[in-house]
């Protein structure tokens, strides 16, 4: 699946006031009407629990100059934990291309992941900057 390339997304959600983040690429537009978005989560990763029980999330689009920011979501922390911006309850990455909170409509198993449908509630999307890409196992820009 390394030959399909796609956008990097933090997905937070927060439990006892306490914000969690993870970085995903699978990550998928499902209906215009209504507004449907669908986030893949392993079941070893602490999300598919934390989206279990909170049943909201906010979608983060990063930027091309954000890549440091995915890898601390990724398991390779900062010095300095990123900045959020909040919206509806949920922290979203500051200075992120797009930013959707989504309420969990529906989730389904499919083998080692849970899929977890979103209904966005609120978008909010920026006309300035470039997505960050993953093709091949690494990072790439739009030239």
């Amino acid at each position: 699946m390394g030959k399909f390339a796609t956008g990097i997304t933090i997905i937070t959600t927060v439990e006892n006031s306490k914000v969690h983040g993870m970085t995903a690429n699978a990550f998928v537009s499902v209906s215009l009407d209504p507004p449907l978005v669908c986030v893949c989560i392993d079941h070893k990763a602490k999300m598919d629990e934390l989206l279990s029980k909170t049943k909201r999330y906010g979608i983060s689009i990063l930027a091309e100059d954000q890549q440091q920011i995915s890898q601390h979501f990724a398991g390779r922390p900062l010095e300095i934990a990123p900045s959020f911006i909040w919206e509806k309850d949920l922290p979203f990455i500051e200075h992120s291309i797009a930013n959707m909170a989504c309420m969990v409509v529906d989730k389904h198993i499919a083998g080692d992941h849970t899929l977890y449908i979103g209904e966005v509630k609120w978008l909010s999307n920026s006309d300035e900057g470039k997505p960050l890409l993953y093709y091949g196992g690494k990072y790439r820009l739009i030239s």
